[in-house]
C-alpha cells in the first residue's frame, strides 16, 4: 500500500471518529501513566501535592468550579468599582488643576482663545480624562488578574470553561484571553498569541471585544449606580452596582460563546484542536513580578496606546462643541440629526455622537455625553450625586429605563476602540479582519438594541 493510500484511508477513518475521541485518548494515556507511576514511584508524604489535589477537587469541580469563578469575578469587579472611583476623582482633580493653570498661563500671554481652548480644553482635557478614568481601574484589575495568574488559578479557569469553548468550536485557552480582555481588549487581543491554531486564534481575536474592558466600566458603573442601585446607599449600593455589572459581563460572555459558535461554522470553519492542559501546582505569588508585569508591561503599555488615540479625540470634541451652526453648536446639530436613528435603538443622538467621538477611547463617552447635554464648550465632570445625574438624564433629556438598559447593552457590544482595532490589525496583519471585528460587534450592538427597543415598545413598557 502506498503512502498516499494510507493517508486517504486514515482520513476516511478519522471522519468517523467521535468528537470526544481526542479527549478519551488523552484520558487513556494519563490513566495508564498514573498506573505506571503508582507502580514505580513511592511518594513520602508530599503534603503540598495533596493540598493541591484537594483544592483542585473544589475549584475544578463541575458543581463548585463555575460558582467560585463567578465569585472571584464579582470580587475583582467590586474592588475595581469601589476603589477606582476615589482614585479617579483625585487624579482628575490634580490633572484638571494643571490644565487650569496652563490655560491661565496661555490667557496671560494673550494667545488667541481658539489656540488656548484647542490645546487645554480639547487635547489636554481629553488626555486628562483618559488617564484619570483608565489608570485607576487598570491599576486595580491588572494586579488582581496577575495575582490569580501567578497563583496558578487561571489555568483552572481555562479547564473549567474548556467544554463550553469546545462546543463553540473555539479553543479552551480563549478563556485566558477573555479574562485579559476585562482589563483591556487590546491586551486581550495580544494575549491570543498563546493559541497555536490560526483559526481559533482569529475567533478569540474577533470575539474578545464582547468582554467589557475597563474603558467601558465607567459607563456601566454609572448606569448601574444611578438606575439599578438608586434606592440603596453605601456598601449595599456598591455591591448591587457590582452585581449589575457582573450580570452585564455574563451577557457579554454569552455573546462570546454565541459568536464563536457562529464563526466556527461559517467564515472560520474547522475542527477544534486538541487542548491538553496540565494544571500547574499552586505557588506563592511573587509580588515584585506581579507589580512589574501588571503595572509596567500591562497598565502603562495600554495606557500609552490609549493616550495616543485620546489626544485627537479630545481635539475633535472641542472643535465640534465650539463651531457654531444655526444658533447652536455643530455637536448639538449632529446629535439632533442622529436622533431618529438613536430612537430606533432605544437611545438618542447624543449617545450615538458620544460613541462616534469616543472610537479612539471609550473612557470619554460619559464626559462627552455630559458636554453635549449641558451644551458646554468642553468635556465636563459628571454630576457628583446619582440624583443629580438622574435629574439631568431623566428630567432634562427624557431618558427612560429602556435608554439605560440599551445603553448598557450598546456599551457592552459595540465596536472596539481605535487602540484595539489597531492591535487587531497588527496581530493579524490584515485590514480585512480588523474591519470584520468592527462589523461583527457593531452589527450585534445595533441588532440587539433595536430588537430590545422594538420589543419594549410592542409590549407597551415605554
Amino acid at each position: 500500500m502506498q503512502a498516499k493510500d494510507i493517508i486517504e484511508k486514515a482520513e476516511v477513518l478519522r471522519a468517523g471518529l467521535s468528537t470526544g475521541f481526542r479527549d478519551e485518548m488523552v484520558k487513556s494515556l494519563y490513566r495508564e501513566a498514573e498506573i505506571i507511576a503508582r507502580r514505580a514511584v513511592r511518594r513520602a508524604g508530599d503534603k503540598k501535592y495533596d493540598l493541591d489535589q484537594r483544592i483542585d477537587r473544589i475549584v475544578t469541580s463541575p458543581l463548585t468550579g463555575l460558582p467560585i469563578m463567578l465569585a472571584l469575578l464579582g470580587i475583582v469587579i467590586w474592588l475595581t468599582v469601589s476603589g477606582a472611583n476615589i482614585v479617579s476623582d483625585a487624579i482628575a482633580t490634580v490633572l484638571f488643576w494643571i490644565g487650569d493653570q496652563g490655560k491661565a498661563f496661555f490667557e496671560f500671554l494673550r494667545l488667541p482663545w481658539w489656540i488656548t481652548g484647542f490645546i487645554w480644553d480639547g487635547v489636554y482635557r481629553g488626555l486628562a480624562w483618559v488617564v484619570s478614568v483608565m489608570f485607576p481601574p487598570m491599576a486595580i484589575f491588572f494586579p488582581a488578574f496577575t495575582i490569580l495568574e501567578d497563583l496558578g488559578y487561571l489555568p483552572r479557569v481555562a479547564f473549567n470553561l474548556d467544554w463550553l469553548y469546545r462546543k463553540s468550536g473555539a479553543h479552551g485557552k480563549q478563556a485566558l484571553t477573555m479574562a485579559m480582555g476585562f482589563g483591556c481588549n487590546a491586551a486581550g487581543v495580544i494575549s491570543t498569541r498563546v493559541i497555536d491554531s490560526p483559526r481559533e486564534r482569529l475567533i478569540a481575536i474577533l470575539t474578545n471585544n464582547f468582554v467589557p474592558c475597563n474603558g467601558r466600566f465607567p459607563t456601566l458603573i454609572m448606569l448601574a449606580t444611578v438606575f439599578v442601585a438608586a434606592g440603596f446607599s453605601g456598601f449595599t449600593a456598591s455591591v448591587i452596582a457590582a452585581a449589575a455589572v457582573v450580570g452585564v459581563v455574563l451577557i457579554g460572555v454569552g455573546f462570546t460563546f454565541l459568536m464563536s459558535y457562529l464563526l466556527s461554522r461559517t467564515v472560520l470553519k474547522g475542527e477544534a484542536s486538541a487542548f491538553t492542559l496540565e494544571l500547574p501546582p499552586y505557588r506563592r505569588p511573587n509580588i515584585r513580578r506581579i507589580l512589574y508585569t501588571s503595572l509596567i508591561d500591562r497598565t502603562l503599555f495600554v495606557l500609552w496606546r490609549a493616550m495616543q488615540t485620546a489626544a485627537p479625540a479630545g481635539a475633535l470634541i472641542w472643535v465640534l462643541a465650539n463651531i457654531p451652526y444655526h444658533n447652536t453648536s455643530l455637536a448639538q446639530a449632529i446629535a439632533q440629526w442622529l436622533n431618529p436613528f438613536g430612537y430606533l435603538l432605544g437611545l438618542d443622538g447624543v449617545i450615538l455622537l458620544a460613541y462616534i467621538i469616543a472610537i479612539p477611547a471609550n473612557e470619554i463617552v460619559v464626559p462627552t455625553m455630559m458636554m453635549v447635554y449641558t451644551n458646554a464648550g468642553m468635556m465636563i465632570s459628571t454630576p457628583e450625586t446619582g440624583e443629580a445625574i438622574r435629574s439631568l438624564l431623566v428630567g432634562g433629556h427624557g431618558w427612560t429605563l429602556l435608554t439605560a438598559i440599551n445603553l448598557m447593552l450598546f456599551s457592552l457590544l459595540h465596536n472596539p476602540c481605535a487602540t484595539t482595532i489597531l492591535t487587531i490589525y497588527k496581530e493579524t496583519k490584515s485590514l480585512r479582519w480588523a474591519a470584520m471585528s468592527v462589523v461583527i460587534t457593531l452589527g450585534t450592538a445595533f441588532l440587539v438594541t433595536f430588537l430590545t427597543a422594538s420589543l419594549a415598545r410592542l409590549l407597551g413598557l415605554v
